[in-house]
């Protein structure tokens, strides 16, 4: 019996061994659930670390924009217009006539009629020399020819009789002959006394000078009293005229053919004339006309320009910087030179839109008058023209109607 109940046990618990699962495998369950717990917790913590950071660091970039001063510029709106394409050089202003006046006749001057820098018109006095002389000169003359005249009247009526007695055979013909000669000879004497009596009235016109030319009188070099010469060296006056006068520059051969053509289709070119320093423009001309040659040895032509100078603005010898409109682009943006900025051979505006400043790169084009043709920006937009030493991308502007002062360099432009 006993043998029977050890076996029937022994089955029993083998059959309660088979149905119970092993108790490693609740541990490895239980450790793999604790894994994935673990796991999504270390997941949460860290999504939440980094939406903190995040957080911080946008409170942060807030805090700085925050805190980031506003660049108080100048500021000036790209337009759409038209600039003109000009060549640049330098010249000499040169009248178109100039008058060194000096003495035909001697003798001792008795006038001065003119003053310093004035101006006259042509036939006016300025210069009288004593004419005495010269009036005693040319009563002999006239007194030579009264005489000589009336000799050849007297034998104009001799000859005239002589043909009378001739035609009745009352004389010979040799008298007749003679005084036909006679005559002729009497014509010579009258002649040269004419002759004489020309020339004497050209010397006593030399004893008053008179203006040739209109123009600005210069300094008085000679005085009431002073013997002058004729023919000689010494000027008495010097005459310029002003109104108007022309300005002679230098244009590189390169350029001739343009400028050739341009005016054979406009028959004339503005030109502009500048002071030394270019900031000033003094007057406003045309092309005149171009030299006949180049000079080979600094591969330039001549022009002249002519100026009306009604103001009297251009002033003879002066130095002047010359503008030649060759000819004229329609339709450009244009900004003020003064807002372009350069970053090598790059060249950048600040744009200001929003009242924030941000960089556009762009192409430079012709440059005229403060302002200069660009490409990559849109008429209407908004550009810098100062305090570039503080503006950079994303910098909150104030745009000021005044000028901003310049940094303590001396420039807005670093």
């Amino acid at each position: 019996m006993s043998g029977i109940e050890n076996k029937s046990d022994t089955q029993h618990v083998g059959a309660d061994h088979q149905l119970s699962p092993p108790v490693s495998w609740y541990r490895r369950r239980w450790i793999l659930w604790t894994s994935v717990l673990l796991l999504l917790l270390l997941a949460v913590i860290v999504s939440l670390v980094i939406h903190e950071n995040d957080a911080k660091a946008a409170a942060a970039k807030r805090a700085l924009a925050a805190a980031k001063p506003s660049v108080t510029a100048t500021a000036a709106t790209a337009t759409k217009g038209s600039i003109g394409i000009y060549l640049d050089a330098i010249g000499t202003v040169t009248p178109v006539y100039t008058s060194s006046i000096t003495a035909q006749a001697a003798g001792v001057l008795t006038a001065v009629h003119y003053s310093e820098g004035q101006f006259v018109q042509k036939g006016d006095a300025l210069i009288d020399i004593d004419p005495r002389p010269y009036q005693a000169q040319l009563l002999q003359a006239e007194g030579a020819l009264e005489h000589d005249t009336n000799l050849l009247a007297q034998a104009q009526m001799d000859l005239d009789r002589y043909r009378a007695a001739w035609a009745r055979n009352g004389i010979q013909k040799q008298l007749l002959d003679d005084q036909e000669k006679i005559v002729l000879q009497d014509q010579g004497t009258v002649k040269n006394d004419q002759g004489t009596v020309n020339y004497g009235q050209v010397q006593l016109s030399y004893c008053h000078i008179t203006a040739p030319i209109a123009g600005r009188v210069g300094l008085r070099l000679v005085d009431p009293g002073n013997v002058v010469q004729a023919a000689a060296t010494t000027v008495l006056v010097v005459i310029t005229q002003v109104q108007p006068t022309t300005v002679i520059f230098t244009m590189a051969e390169d350029s001739l053919g343009q400028v050739q053509a341009r005016m054979r289709q406009m028959h004339t070119l503005p030109v502009e004339a500048w002071d030394r320093s270019q900031t000033t423009r003094i007057a406003t001309g045309k092309l005149f006309t171009i030299d006949n040659q180049i000079d080979t040895t600094t591969g330039t032509v001549k022009l002249r320009a002519l100026f009306d100078n009604k103001n009297g603005a251009l002033f003879p010898n002066q130095f002047v910087n010359t503008k030649l409109l060759v000819n004229t682009l329609d339709g450009v943006t244009l900004v003020p030179t003064a807002a372009v900025q350069h970053n090598g051979q790059v060249a950048f505006l600040y744009v200001i839109a929003n009242n924030k400043a941000s960089v556009r790169n762009i192409t430079t084009g012709v440059a005229d008058g403060g302002m200069t043709a660009v490409e990559g920006i849109n008429p209407g937009e908004v550009v810098a023209t100062s305090s570039f030493d503080k503006l950079q991308a994303g910098s909150p502007v104030v745009v000021s109607k005044q000028a901003v002062p310049v940094n303590p360099a001396g420039s807005n432009t670093p």
